[in-house]
């Protein structure tokens, strides 16, 4: 399940939050959209207000953009100028309908014992061949930042456990980078990124 904590701030925060963010788009985002071919089709879990996605269309992609906070949602929508649903990681459900997941400093926020299903829900969602990205503050377990925000802080090595615990999928690159946030604190993450077994 979603933290209700984490979504509330989200909610109430969206119009500081969005101001306040980077202008450009994520900094791994080029290097992923480099992998996929021209038009593919995109679903973004966690859009905030919409700057990734906004790049992604520019870039000629066909982008499916949510966002669990529905003021964000809508920060998004003004943004962009198309819908964007208001969705929680553990709402989806579909089934073969991307060629790519993006989930830029999103899933960080699902509740520990909830990612494997949530990572499983990638991977279905994904085509044959398809491609997911997700980075993640590293710890120690479930916390909160001084916002109340929670995180589920994985180890390294618990979060490659945990994605090569879903069937059907490898892990392409496990990268670890210092970076902070909105609250300023310098942490260690990790991105990753897998690729879904062709047919």
């Amino acid at each position: 399940m979603s933290d209700p904590d984490t979504l509330a701030f989200y909610n109430r925060e969206a119009p500081r939050y969005t101001i306040s963010g980077r202008d450009g788009p994520s900094r791994d985002l080029d290097t992923f959209l480099n992998r996929l071919l021209p038009g593919a089709r995109i679903l973004e879990l966690g859009c905030g207000a919409g700057r990734d996605a906004e790049h992604m269309i520019r870039r000629g992609f066909a982008v499916v953009p949510t966002d669990g906070s529905a003021s964000m949602a809508r920060r998004a929508q003004e943004r962009l100028d198309m819908p964007v649903a208001v969705m929680t990681f553990d709402e989806l459900e579909a089934e073969a309908e991307y060629d790519a997941v993006w989930c830029h400093a999103s899933i960080h926020h699902q509740p520990g014992a909830g990612l494997p299903d949530v990572l499983a829900r990638i991977a279905r969602a994904l085509k044959p061949g398809g491609w997911h990205f997700a980075n993640f503050k590293l710890g120690e377990g479930d916390a909160r930042d001084m916002f109340g925000r929670l995180y589920n802080f994985p180890t390294a090595d618990a979060l490659r456990a945990a994605y090569l615990a879903v069937p059907g999928w490898r892990i392409v690159e496990a990268r670890t980078y210092q970076d902070g946030g909105l609250d300023k604190v310098l942490r260690d993450w990790m991105a990753v990124t897998m690729q879904k077994d062709p047919a």
